[in-house]
């Protein structure tokens, strides 16, 4: 797999969330070539790689694939929209950014407005709008963007992928496009396995985990791994938070994730001259982990992360080297997991 042409054309898809259409049919035809697959009802793709026995191993590999944007909430009588968040984009970033409208008749594309700094007064400059206060500006008058336009309709930020210096990739939604990535990479590294696998490219993580938690509860496994994206240092940001570009995924330790599995990570990552960085969370992870791990009866669930700058912004930047390594590192314990055999620990 060309790791940074498959990032590429993931991440360009739409896949706002509830509105993952785009995107799962793209995850879906990829994921048929691995086992059946389906959509549930909440929009996640789930693909059974292999079948799990009565009693045996069952291992969910998960990745969400829908991003943050925003949502029309109210068409002025001016033409103007008004948006909330769908997912958390930061507002800071907003201002005279062009957008597009995903309507039911096709894209509109628009402009969030921005007052010139010859206007602004009072330390204008310095504040960051805040969402409600937000307008987008489509050009039309106030009856023809409410014919074209409705309540609901998701707003993305126009942006193109893009290959940087040393191979690095900068796109939209790469959170996590390119876990989703790192998954299907993974697939093509797993051997023979004699142990149930099922992957899903979960809907809605970011607005509250709710398509890894349904696919869970569904799927009732034993192991699960989540793969997700984490921050990369950059100079203005607190390097005790973050890991480092191009060292290799983040494995992730905290008290909802399990502490062998967590061990077994670090184990095949050594075993296997795989670089990894370690990622400490006193509570919850704020990833589809939280939801896996308590499914049903419980779920013994690992964390594995890409780092990423500038997340949840149109211009995240990641290293497809520390996506192959992601991949690597999860099929290796892929295969470890399936050692056990009936052992569920």
């Amino acid at each position: 797999m060309n790791i940074t042409e498959m990032l590429k054309k993931f991440s360009a898809l739409t896949g706002v969330s509830g509105m993952e259409s785009d995107v799962a049919s793209f995850a879906g035809e990829i994921l048929s070539k691995y086992g059946k697959t389906r959509t549930d009802a909440l929009g996640s793709v789930i693909c059974t790689v292999r079948e799990p026995k009565a009693g045996g191993i069952h291992i969910l590999l998960d990745a969400h694939m829908d991003e943050p944007g925003m949502i029309v909430s109210c068409i002025e009588e001016s033409g103007f929209l008004r948006v909330a968040n769908c997912g958390g984009v930061d507002t800071a970033l907003l201002m005279a950014s062009p957008v597009e409208i995903h309507t039911a008749g096709g894209i509109i594309e628009g402009v969030i407005c921005s007052t010139p700094p010859h206007l602004q007064s009072g330390g204008d400059e310095k504040k960051n709008p805040k969402i409600e206060d937000i307008l987008i500006d489509t050009g039309f008058s106030g009856g023809e963007a409410s014919k074209r336009i409705r309540p609901g309709d998701r707003v993305t930020l126009q942006t193109t992928p893009r290959e940087l210096l040393g191979g690095l990739v900068s796109s939209k939604a790469l959170d996590n496009r390119a876990g989703c990535v790192a998954l299907l990479h993974a697939m093509e590294c797993i051997k023979d396995v004699d142990c149930g696998i099922s992957v899903v490219f979960s809907a809605m993580e970011e607005v509250g985990l709710q398509g890894a938690r349904t696919a869970a509860y569904g799927l009732s496994p034993t192991h699960a791994v989540v793969v997700d994206v984490s921050y990369a240092h950059t100079p203005d940001s607190p390097r005790e938070k973050c890991g480092i570009m191009g060292k290799g995924p983040m494995i992730g330790i905290a008290p909802i994730l399990s502490r062998k599995l967590t061990d077994k990570l670090i184990k095949s990552a050594e075993a296997e001259g795989i670089p990894y960085q370690l990622e400490a969370m006193g509570g919850a992870t704020g990833t589809n982990a939280d939801a896996i791990a308590v499914a049903r009866e419980g779920v013994c669930t690992a964390l594995v992360s890409v780092p990423i700058k500038y997340m949840h912004s149109p211009a995240e930047i990641a290293d497809p080297a520390d996506i192959e390594h992601a991949a690597r590192l999860i099929a290796a314990l892929v295969q470890e997991i399936a050692k056990g055999g009936g052992n569920h620990a």
